[in-house]
């Protein structure tokens, strides 16, 4: 009960703090020759700005960037308003304003859209570009190591003495050795089909294995191995 009493004694406080500061801003630029509706719209344009300075900074803070630019505008917004509450206390004459101050309340619009405009549009300065962040988790082909068995010591040479008379049998002619199996790991593979289908995308037509090779950067029997698994 009593957190809720303070929370209404705040508020109350903040209406009556918004509304005396409204009227001395609303009574300024009425002496300064903005009649109507017109003197009614410069405190709104105060206020406004004050309150996206303030929210600005807290979002810049909030994302560890410098906040000079929006303290800046915020004493900005903040001086004109205690300007306007001073002014109006009996320190100025509101029948005979002086030019300066009429120059500064006619160029308050454009000050206050300009100000906001930079507000509202200005990116932080250290805010990367997505592409580089979307670089930064592409994965990297991982090292692969082919080494092929070592092959087994030749058997030792048997002279025979074959008959003078008799020719020299044929040997059989020998097989070709079974190429080694090459293993492709997953992170490689998946690599591979992102490279594939960028390069289909971009020229329509599939991938051949040298260009593969060339972009993973891999041996030639693990581009062969990619190539059948890709197809």
């Amino acid at each position: 009960m009593n957190r809720l009493r303070r929370i209404d004694a705040v508020l109350v406080q903040a209406v009556i703090a918004g509304a005396l500061s409204f009227a001395h801003l609303h009574d300024l630029a009425a002496a300064a020759g903005q009649t109507g509706w017109k003197a009614w719209a410069y405190p709104v344009s105060v206020d406004l700005l004050l309150v996206a300075a303030w929210h600005r900074i807290r979002t810049l803070q909030t994302a560890a960037c410098p906040a000079g630019l929006a303290w800046c505008w915020f004493i900005i917004a903040l001086t004109a308003s205690l300007g306007a509450n001073v002014a109006t206390a009996g320190l100025l004459n509101l029948g005979d304003i002086p030019a300066w101050l009429r120059i500064l309340v006619a160029g308050w619009p454009a000050l206050a859209f300009f100000g906001g405009t930079l507000l509202a549009h200005t990116t932080p300065p250290d805010a990367e570009p997505a592409t580089k962040a979307e670089a930064d988790q592409t994965p990297k082909a991982p090292a692969v190591s082919l080494d092929r068995p070592a092959m087994p010591d030749a058997a030792p040479e048997v002279e025979t003495k074959a008959p003078a008379d008799s020719p020299a049998p044929e040997l059989p002619a020998a097989e070709p050795a079974p190429a080694p199996a090459v293993t492709v790991p997953a992170a490689l593979l998946a690599h591979a089909r992102k490279v594939a289908d960028t390069h289909h995308a971009q020229t329509g037509r599939r991938i051949d294995t040298d260009t593969l090779r060339a972009r993973l950067n891999v041996p030639a029997p693990m581009a062969d191995a990619i190539a059948i698994q890709l197809t």
